[in-house]
């Protein structure tokens, strides 16, 4: 099968696209610099250029809490523009399928937890990610408003926070488990953290998350949001003290309480998935940490401890 990932080249969208071509499919995978999907046009000549069967829609401008309160506008206006463009050329082309991966942050900022697929619409997403999480629930509601006028055969998935290797480790917009990482192996001696530790979160390991999507390509076809995660939910201040065990660090933990701690709590119900399409996450976090860690310093070799 011709298979299209749009961010082919980013975490999650490499390990797809290695999983895909292991399996057999020809996979185009769509990066940045070669295609601007913020452009209907350009979005147009990757059509073209794929002719895909089945697209992947993974690209995303997207950060962690800081990177989120710096860029509002940017997050709102390229995340929906793509999701916009994304629709449209696959509608025009008659794309066969059309997988496309939203985000936990689209939930209501006191959703209960876990999080269930039908308390979606029940508020307005945490105030310092709500650009984002709107702009794709409103590709959501698109890729319902597609399908019933127009047949398009798109499904809608809703990962939790993901980490693993090839993450993003960058200094300012890394999410938490890569920022975790990158400052206890870099910074031996005192790290600030934001917040109080408090805030809640679940994890989900990239190749678990691959698989969720494999999965839901192959047997799922309908409207309706699905939940990807692993049903495991750890305090901040928990995970904080788990990725200084499988690192190794030793030193001070400071938190900047003068900082926002972001969503209260994160985790989803995953039962839709499993009882649609069999899909269960099988990594364990410490587990995922480990080989994440690992990765990491083979990368950078120079700043893992003699």
């Amino acid at each position: 099968m011709r298979a299209l990932v749009t961010g082919g080249g980013g975490f999650l969208g490499s390990h797809l696209v290695a999983r895909l071509e292991a399996e057999g499919h020809d996979v185009f995978p769509a990066r940045r610099r070669d295609y601007d999907l913020t452009r209907f046009d350009e979005t147009g000549r990757l059509f073209e250029d794929a002719r895909p069967e089945i697209v992947y829609h993974l690209a995303a401008e997207v950060g962690g809490i800081g990177a989120n309160r710096a860029n509002p506008g940017r997050y709102w206006y390229a995340n929906l523009q793509m999701g916009l463009n994304l629709l449209e050329q696959a509608r025009v082309r008659e794309t066969p399928k059309l997988v496309i991966v939203g985000t936990v942050c689209a939930y209501p900022k006191l959703t209960p937890v876990p999080f269930r697929e039908e308390n979606l619409w029940d508020g307005y997403p945490e105030e310092t990610n709500a650009p984002y999480g709107v702009a794709k629930k409103s590709i959501l509601v698109g890729a319902k408003a597609y399908r019933e006028q127009y047949g398009l055969n798109s499904i809608f998935l809703l990962p939790t926070n993901l980490y693993g290797p090839r993450d993003n480790f960058h200094p300012t917009n890394a999410h938490v488990i890569p920022d975790l990482i990158r400052k206890m192996v870099d910074a031996p001696g005192e790290i600030v953290l934001w917040g109080d530790g408090s805030p809640t979160r679940e994890f989900l390991y990239v190749d678990d998350c691959v698989e969720g999507l494999v999965l839901a390509a192959d047997r799922y076809d309908r409207a309706d949001p699905v939940n990807l995660g692993a049903g495991k939910e750890i305090a901040i201040r928990d995970l904080a003290e788990l990725v200084a065990e499988v690192t190794g660090f030793d030193g001070r933990i400071v938190w900047d309480t003068s900082q926002p701690n972001g969503q209260p709590r994160r985790s989803v119900d995953a039962t839709r998935a499993h009882e649609l399409f069999g899909f269960a996450a099988t990594t364990p976090l410490r587990e995922g940490l480990e080989k994440t860690v690992a990765w990491y310093r083979e990368q950078a070799p120079a700043h893992a401890p003699a």
